[in-house]
């Protein structure tokens, strides 16, 4: 009996097994924004099972000299895959992996570029974020959630290269914009601009066409993000999550403006100890209400920016 029972546990781990050894099975499609710039995007909904974890963008730049990528997706298996779309279109060796941030859903895959020889960048406010108790529970969490593709061999991986600020660099011909927009979705927050071909790879800055996940983050100097990326002039954004865009301004300018509403809004009731409740009752809503994530992200939006705007003594 207790036979019976173990080849019965391991027929059971079996399925889990095969898709690990498969590798990643979404769908993913390598979309070229520009003469070298492509993009992949990643499916809606939050990270599970169903997605394999891929529902954030990443992006690859092909030179002369080597191939430069954008963020590096949510888990191994997952940047195996965009190696091998990479693969499909040039043989030039992947030399750089250019980190937006370390939120879990941007940087689990750096092993598969690590393992190929590329040297990953990250901005220095970065820097020992893979050893925090949060990065632990994290990794625990997604382990669970994201089994197999999220494993014990999952390893969280630091830059090699941690910037100090905006970088410019040049490879095979191009010019690459390193421009350092936090503290916004995150302190490290690093925007990349492919000056050849207009092409601006955001991260988490910019949410398009839906209400941005804001928490409880610096909203003032997340505006002034959003203006630094606007001054670059982009033809093509490619934000973290959601389509690209070929009407760049259109969507910085939104994402801005409704921070601005926010500060404005919530500023003012704090100002004049108007209680939450009743603030967020009294604003109109209506330019956003219609849109994504407004139900699910909107209110706590508010919550929490009222919060740090009556820190902030409203302004």
């Amino acid at each position: 009996m207790q036979r019976i029972l173990l080849a019965l546990f391991c027929l059971a781990l079996l399925p889990a097994a095969w898709a690990k050894a498969e590798g990643a099975t979404v769908p993913m499609q390598a979309v070229k924004l520009g003469p070298h710039s492509y993009f992949v995007q990643g499916l809606p909904g939050a990270a599970s099972s169903e997605n394999e974890g891929f529902m954030s963008n990443a992006g690859f730049v092909v030179t002369r000299e080597g191939v430069v990528v954008f963020d590096a997706l949510a888990a191994p298996p997952l940047a195996e895959k965009l190696v091998g779309l990479i693969r499909n279109i040039t043989k030039q060796p992947i030399r750089r992996v250019i980190v937006s941030h370390y939120h879990a859903d941007h940087f689990y895959g750096l092993q598969g570029f690590k393992k190929l020889g590329a040297e990953i960048w990250a901005h220095r406010d970065a820097e020992g974020a893979t050893r925090t108790e949060e990065a632990a529970l994290r990794l625990a969490q997604r382990k669970k959630t994201l089994f197999p593709w999220v494993d014990d061999d999952t390893q969280l991986l630091e830059a090699d290269r941690f910037l100090e600020d905006d970088t410019d660099f040049e490879m095979g011909g191009l010019h690459f914009a390193l421009r350092h927009v936090g503290p916004a979705h995150s302190s490290e927050d690093l925007a990349m601009l492919v000056r050849e071909d207009g092409v601006l790879y955001a991260g988490d800055v910019v949410f398009r066409g839906r209400v941005p996940f804001v928490g409880d983050a610096d909203s003032r100097a997340w505006i002034a993000a959003l203006d630094k990326l606007i001054a670059l002039d982009p033809k093509v954004l490619v934000p973290g999550h959601g389509p690209a865009s070929r009407a760049p301004r259109t969507d910085l300018v939104f994402t801005r403006d409704y921070l601005r509403f926010l500060r404005e809004q919530m500023g003012a009731a704090a100002r004049n100890l108007v209680p939450f409740e009743d603030a967020y009752e009294k604003t109109d809503w209506s330019k956003y209400r219609t849109m994504p994530a407004f139900d699910e992200a909107n209110r706590i939006n508010a919550y929490n920016q009222y919060l740090r705007l009556e820190q902030e003594g409203g302004e």
